[in-house]
């Protein structure tokens, strides 16, 4: 309800004359998929940031995107932090729950570190964007675009207001590339990522452990969570430099250093965050196949990225494994992962499966386009990355429709689904019943 209630709130502002760049109305439509794409921190975009809103308009933006990345819970919470208000227990098990935490502990410390962390990492990556962006389109103008990127990038939302070509035009520009992508990867990491490895790293000095000894002392998530996020960036990197080292519509006439930037850019935007360095429309079907994948999975739990998790996945493919291993437990880095973890895995990663196919095939139907299109922009609306084979803007109202549908379940659906399926006691079976003999595979 926080976000549906937010969304409605920025169509709303965003109809009114004075969001235009032409100062006319914009339509309900229009404005109601712009909030959505922003709340939803995804990035599909039926108008042109930079040409269609004026600044207040793009001020709304980047303030639903700043909600959307955090969560307007966290942001309700933290206005009550602000004010001095108490915290009611309810307050505390719904940010809680916001967060997706199995514990209360601490859980107000928690959320000034994670505000303090944000505004202080979204800062860096103004002063880092300004060396770039002030010379070329001067202070105010510079300034507000490395802003609104800096927000953007790190709450994985994809929108710019750089003009025409996006970052296509910076490609070949290491300050740019290498603040995006490492804006991206911090907002995807997840903010329990982040603090266990500081307070190790401070343990560390403090006590004057080795880095392995660091490195060890992460927690189990942790571990978890940096490894597989280096699986997928390095295999994805691999993956598109191979499968595009020759395609003259992507990657194809580059230099080979130039060819495996824009490959890692590829792999770490497909991840949720939407900014875009070659035309999507031209990757070949290998590439198009393994970015369904890459969207489909998306960022880290508790961050601002989208997707059905990184977390998520890996306990689904313990699950494979532990049954071919004839296991009766699942184990990672010496901890046993609870059976209600790997039931929550397997309920998120089917129903979204479900959804993004049932979504899918709507859109083919009711906007005919190619299927790999339709899927492609499905699948990019639900893991909320903005990813798009040119696609968005020539989608009629229902296609909008279906879209506007896609991105919000992709923001709310996997975060209310963990919620709904942590342990309801009252739809827990009391009877015992005999076993039945049932065939499978």
């Amino acid at each position: 309800m926080s976000f549906l209630i937010t969304i409605l709130v920025g169509a709303l502002l965003l109809m009114l004359p004075f969001s235009s760049a032409s100062g006319k109305p914009t339509d309900f439509l229009t404005a109601l998929f712009t909030a959505t794409t922003s709340v939803c921190v995804t990035g599909l975009v039926v108008v042109d940031t930079y040409a269609h809103w004026s600044f207040f308009g793009q001020l709304i933006i980047l303030i639903l995107v700043q909600i959307g990345g955090l969560g307007m819970i966290a942001i309700a919470a933290t206005l009550m932090l602000i004010t001095h208000k108490k915290f009611s227990l309810g307050d505390r098990m719904l940010l809680q729950d916001s967060f997706n935490l199995s514990s209360g502990t601490k859980l107000l410390r928690f959320l000034t570190r994670v505000i303090k962390g944000t505004f202080i990492t979204e800062g860096l990556g103004v002063i880092f964007y300004s060396f770039v962006f002030i010379p070329q389109f001067g202070f105010i103008k510079g300034l507000w675009i490395s802003i609104f990127n800096s927000v953007s990038a790190f709450c994985n939302a994809g929108m710019d207001v750089i003009g025409q070509g996006s970052l296509a035009n910076y490609r070949e520009n290491p300050i740019v590339m290498a603040t995006t992508m490492i804006l991206i990867i911090m907002g995807g990491l997840g903010f329990v990522v982040w603090f266990d490895v500081l307070h190790s790293i401070k343990e560390g000095v403090k006590k004057r452990f080795s880095p392995i000894i660091m490195v060890k002392r992460f927690s189990e998530h942790c571990k978890l969570v940096l490894s597989f996020t280096l699986i997928l960036i390095t295999s994805g990197t691999l993956i598109f430099l191979l499968t595009e080292y020759n395609n003259p519509g992507t990657i194809g006439n580059m230099g080979f250093g130039q060819k495996l930037v824009n490959s890692l850019f590829q792999s770490i935007t497909l991840r949720t965050a939407g900014f875009t360095t070659i035309p999507q429309e031209n990757l070949t079907v290998a590439s198009c196949l393994v970015s369904y994948l890459f969207m489909f999975i998306g960022g880290s739990p508790i961050g601002t990225a989208g997707g059905v998790k990184t977390v998520t996945i890996f306990l689904l493919f313990m699950n494979v494994r532990s049954y071919v291993k004839n296991a009766n437990q699942n184990v990672i880095f010496n901890k046993r992962v609870s059976v209600d973890s790997m039931r929550k895995a397997a309920a998120v990663v089917y129903v979204s499966v479900f959804a993004t196919l049932t979504l899918a095939v709507l859109l083919s139907v009711f906007n005919p386009v190619p299927m790999e299109d339709a899927l492609f922009e499905v699948v990019s609306a639900c893991g909320t990355v903005g990813l798009s084979r040119n696609l968005t803007a020539a989608l009629n109202p229902i296609g909008r429709i279906i879209i506007i549908v896609a991105m919000f379940l992709g923001r709310t659906g996997p975060i209310s689904m963990v919620a709904f399926f942590s342990g309801n006691e009252s739809n827990k079976n009391n009877i015992n019943y005999s076993e039945g003999v049932f065939y499978v595979g």
